[in-house]
């Protein structure tokens, strides 16, 4: 009888062991950004008007996670994938929507907020921009996604300003 304990006990260890093991994307580094997972309704922050839905989700085991972003104006849709790159330990952004604009974003997590830059490009007028999206998780369980374009690490415009609130 103690022999047929103790092995179901070691097949039970085996089992979990495994299990934990299995999980490729569980470090806390890879859980940073779990703040933002929901399903959201989100209002511009300066006015309180309806800006959208967002359903954030993980995937791929937990090693993805993936927003699907629907406008409150009609017809306007992107999706975006984020993921903690171990070799940079970064995390990165892929952002595209239904009109074929894509954007590329690289950064980390600082206390609240998560902040990601895009590299440098040139607009018309021949000077060189970059964006920075912060999303900051609040302790009222919304969260903040502020879209800023800067100039060097001057804030030339605002893109958008929007609040998460859990549906």
């Amino acid at each position: 009888m103690k022999r047929v304990v103790f092995f179901a006990f070691m097949v039970f260890a085996v089992s979990n062991a495994q299990e934990k093991d299995a999980c490729n994307c569980c470090s806390e580094e890879q859980r940073t950004f779990d703040f933002w997972i929901g399903e959201w309704e989100v209002v511009n922050s300066t006015d309180g008007k309806p800006a959208g839905t967002s359903i954030i989700s993980k995937e791929e085991g937990g090693c993805v996670i993936r927003e699907n972003w629907t406008s409150a104006n009609a017809g306007y849709t992107g999706t975006s994938l984020n993921f903690y790159n171990k070799d940079t330990q970064q995390w990165e952004q892929l952002w595209v929507d239904n009109s074929g604009a894509y954007l590329k974003l690289i950064g980390d997590r600082r206390d609240n907020q998560m902040i990601l830059v895009s590299d440098e490009f040139t607009k018309d007028d021949g000077k060189k921009y970059r964006n920075r999206i912060t999303w900051t998780q609040n302790s009222d369980g919304t969260v903040r996604q502020l879209w800023e374009v800067l100039q060097g690490e001057k804030v030339v415009s605002t893109a958008f300003d929007g609040l998460y609130k859990k549906q």
